[in-house]
């Protein structure tokens, strides 16, 4: 993939010790997102941190609102773990995380907008990038997510697989609507 495309790109799955993200950026990554593997292992987000610096080292995230509480989840989201976003967010910021990489389960695949109460928590309460991940079904979505849920970036995979909706269109848009973007000029 580095020798297809000239963007920065973040390699995430299966990556469960040094020797991974090893791998994984001598092919060509910029960065590694662990979720698991930290959950199970906190000691591994220092690690990584220590060996490759912090700006290599997204945690990511998967949480669902149940009870009146995001609770964390693990195996691609089959498994909970009890433990709360907030205070595996913070530990995670805290050992050495760059970013935090954030799926709400509750909105993934389902089009209606992001978690942006969640995600403004987030942003308000940790000093690292927060990515929002799980919610985009249209353009508003997106302007949304980064004036209300106050999100570094945002993820999206559906709605620009099936070209639901057009990179430089959304990226106008934004732009018309008071967020900044980077526009290419032709």
């Amino acid at each position: 993939m580095a020798a297809a495309i000239n963007i920065p790109f973040t390699v995430g799955g299966g990556i469960n010790e040094l020797a991974d993200v090893e791998r994984m950026l001598a092919a060509g990554a910029d960065k590694v997102s662990v979720n698991s593997a930290a959950l199970r292992n906190p000691q591994l987000i220092e690690d990584i941190a220590k060996h490759f610096g912090a700006q290599v080292c997204v945690v990511a995230i998967d949480a669902r609102y149940e009870r009146d509480e995001w609770v964390c989840y693990l195996n691609g989201g089959r498994l909970s773990t009890g433990k709360r976003l907030f205070e595996w967010a913070a530990e995670a910021e805290s050992r050495g995380a760059g970013e935090i990489l954030f799926t709400s389960m509750n909105h993934d695949g389902v089009k209606t907008g992001y978690a942006n109460d969640a995600l403004a928590a987030l942003a308000g309460a940790l000093h690292i990038p927060i990515i929002a991940s799980g919610g985009a079904g249209e353009k508003v979505h997106f302007r949304d997510v980064f004036l209300a849920g106050k999100a570094d970036a945002a993820l999206a995979a559906g709605v620009f697989h099936f070209g639901e909706i057009r990179i430089a269109e959304l990226k106008q848009y934004l732009s018309d609507e008071g967020v900044h973007v980077r526009l290419v000029k032709n």
